[in-house]
């Protein structure tokens, strides 16, 4: 066969293999007997062989897993992956519904219900339909990419059936089936079980070598487009069945509800499916319908108000409470948790689990060798539910705080409101191991390789004492720590030395600043740009800030109010520390007068010398707001080829509409 022929048996491959995919993994509507498949795609990479010119990143035979990898790459998200607020009850539900209805003004809207699927959630990106990075939602902010590993999931399509350029959010899970069969294998092999299908899904993805999970059998649902102003639809609704055309695999349980009872229903009737489902479920996503109405909602520091997890109740179980145990967290926080017999609890054993504070022990009148009802709040944490008093034997000893720091023997204080007890010496060895922690953590300033047990031994070593000392550590220090060989130590210090390069917002999270989360950091450092210019802000000009409150505003004001802030500030900034904001340009320092500044923009229709990503960045660069959907806020629509309802509704509107060539000439200025 000459190289002319195979080319296009290549291609009539390509087209016949993925088909047969697509009904067997998405729609689950095989036509073909397995033996035929695999016959035909032998065929293709036998002809790749022989003419390895012919194989693309597309090609049915990437699936069975790539060379082995070193280490996953970073990914930073284009739009950040955002996790939701809980409901854990019907009231719950209806708080959501009345709080909706509130910002709308109306009630003329709708929900999408979608299973929340028991998981990993990704992220995909496509060009010209091509399926070109995965990668995992990380810190929400930044992830890693396994891509490779993804391309083993069959009902990923490598090739859309248009050449949207887009990014897509889904949910990779392993089908009950598949946990079974893997965890059979493992117990062959004398290995330890998986505990959960979400914790093998998890364990999958991050294999290093591809062909590992391409054994997997793993399978994943999207469920949305991060872009959706890269597709001209007007609902979440409208983008599932835009995801369902274009090849991927939706999840057809979800359901378009008018009303919040309508909600309450579609939810009851999926608890009691739960079980029969082939795949784990933790719960139920609503999402208010209309893209215009999420932008008119908007978000909080932490989630989108226009979305809610609705969570299955917790399974329940009883065991012995050994023990009462003291921590001292990062901010003083003294915390007792019940050391428990272990026992197995949705899917993992628990030995440990949180009793707050001392009011919750003495209103469930909680005794040490009690037996008592454990659940995982929102089956994540576990927590004592209840006290069975029938079941004691009087031997049971009551449990009282202690009035000194269990880790520096300071008195301990309740702060007013309050009702936890701290420990307020700010040279607490807990205090400073913890705060430590927190600054190295994912979502501070990710530092590889320093977990507790090395902070515990840095500390304990006397090589640091407080976290701009983390930059001066050496090698020869590091290799006399235990279990650091060299290699090790090298990869530390590698980690160490690129934080240096975080953006400011890492920074800010990662110093602990009370009440200022990862969300609110980043508004901080994107409002104020450097360090310094935070440092001087005043709380009226914080407060002035949207989504930054009157507590968070004197809390940081107080905070660099302090001398041993600003001398740990200084030893960061000697250290090489990044103290700038490296994101998008905030609009205050956009120089001149911008066309965009201050403006809510959509783009529609087909761009010919740009791509969106590349508009949206200018735009954005340039002091404007692009949104997914027109609305009554919007202030300008950029048009391209083909653009259909979002055009429509903008001149209904009476809303400003510019073609490409008017958007090029306004950039180009």
């Amino acid at each position: 066969m000459d190289v002319t022929a195979a080319e296009q048996r290549v291609q009539e491959l390509h087209v016949i293999l993925n088909k047969y995919s697509y009904e067997y993994y998405v729609i689950d509507q095989p036509s073909v007997p397995d033996a035929e498949y695999d016959r035909l795609l032998k065929e293709l990479s036998d002809l790749e062989a022989e003419f390895p010119q012919l194989q693309t990143p597309d090609s049915p035979t990437q699936r069975v897993g790539g060379a082995v990898l070193d280490a996953f790459q970073k990914v930073r998200h284009d739009v950040p992956m955002l996790s939701l607020g809980n409901a854990f009850d019907e009231a719950g539900l209806r708080d959501f519904d009345r709080r909706v209805g509130q910002l709308i003004g109306s009630h003329d809207y709708s929900y999408v219900c979608e299973l929340k699927i028991d998981g990993l959630a990704v992220s995909l990106k496509y060009e010209n339909g091509l399926f070109v990075q995965g990668a995992t939602r990380g810190d929400g902010t930044t992830g890693e990419d396994i891509t490779a590993n993804l391309k083993t999931i069959h009902s990923i399509p490598l090739r859309l059936k248009k050449p949207f350029t887009m990014e897509v959010r889904g949910e990779a899970f392993m089908p009950k089936q598949s946990f079974i069969a893997l965890n059979a294998i493992r117990d062959e092999r004398g290995e330890e079980p998986f505990a959960n299908p979400r914790n093998a899904a998890a364990g999958s993805l991050r294999q290093l070598d591809p062909r590992n999970a391409a054994s997997r059998n793993l399978d994943i649902f999207l469920y949305s487009i991060a872009n959706p102003e890269s597709i001209d639809v007007e609902s979440h609704s409208e983008g599932l069945d835009m995801l369902d055309s274009l090849g991927f695999k939706t999840n057809k349980e979800r359901r378009v509800c008018k009303t919040i009872e309508d909600v309450i229903q579609y939810v009851r009737d999926q608890s009691e499916k739960r079980a029969s489902l082939p795949y784990d479920i933790d719960g139920i996503v609503i999402k208010v319908d209309s893209l215009s109405q999420q932008d008119e909602l908007g978000y909080t520091a932490k989630s989108p108000r226009w979305a809610t997890a609705y969570k299955f109740p917790a399974e329940e179980v009883v065991t012995k409470l050994i023990d009462i145990i003291l921590s001292v967290g990062r901010t003083g926080v003294v915390t007792p948790t019940a050391v428990l017999q272990p026992v197995r609890v949705a899917g993992t054993t628990v030995g440990r689990a949180s009793l707050h504070n001392e009011d919750l022990i003495r209103e469930k009148d909680i005794r040490i060798g009690d037996m008592v009802v454990v659940k995982k709040a929102g089956d994540i944490i576990p927590e004592v539910v209840s006290v069975l008093t029938d079941r004691r034997s009087g031997e049971e000893k009551e449990f009282h705080m202690p009035t000194e720091c269990p880790e520096c023997e300071s008195e301990l204080v309740r702060l007013e409101e309050e009702v936890a007890l701290r420990c307020i010496n700010p040279q607490c060895p807990a205090q400073i191991r913890e705060g430590m922690n927190h600054f190295v953590s994912r979502n501070a300033m990710n530092i590889d390789g320093l977990g507790e047990k090395v902070v515990a031994q840095l500390y304990r070593e006397k090589l640091i004492k407080d976290v701009a000392d983390l930059y001066s550590l050496k090698k020869e220090e590091l290799i006399q720590l235990e279990r650091m060989g060299e290699k090790s130590a090298d990869n530390l210090l590698a980690a160490i030395e690129l934080s240096k390069q975080n953006s400011l917002e890492r920074l800010l999270f990662g110093l602990g600043i009370r009440h200022v989360g990862a969300k609110a950091a980043k508004t901080l450092a994107m409002e104020f740009g450097t360090m310094d210019r935070l440092k001087e802000a005043s709380a009226e000009e914080l407060t002035g800030i949207h989504e930054i409150g009157s507590k968070m505003a004197d809390a940081v004001v107080q905070y660099f109010e302090q001398p041993e802030v600003s001398e740990l500030i200084g030893k960061l900034r000697d250290a090489g520390v990044n103290m700038t904001y490296d994101g998008p340009v905030r609009m205050q320092e956009i120089e001149g007068d911008s066309p965009f500044a201050g403006k809510t923009i959509v783009l529609t229709g087909k761009l010919e010398q740009m791509t969106r990503n590349e508009v949206k960045e200018r735009i954005e660069a340039l002091g404007g707001n692009v949104t997914g959907s027109v609305s009554k806020k919007t202030d300008l629509v950029i048009a391209g080829a083909e653009a259909g309802s979002k055009l429509e509704k903008a001149e209904k509107l009476g809303v400003e509409v510019w073609d490409e060539q008017r958007l090029l000439d306004e950039l180009t200025k």
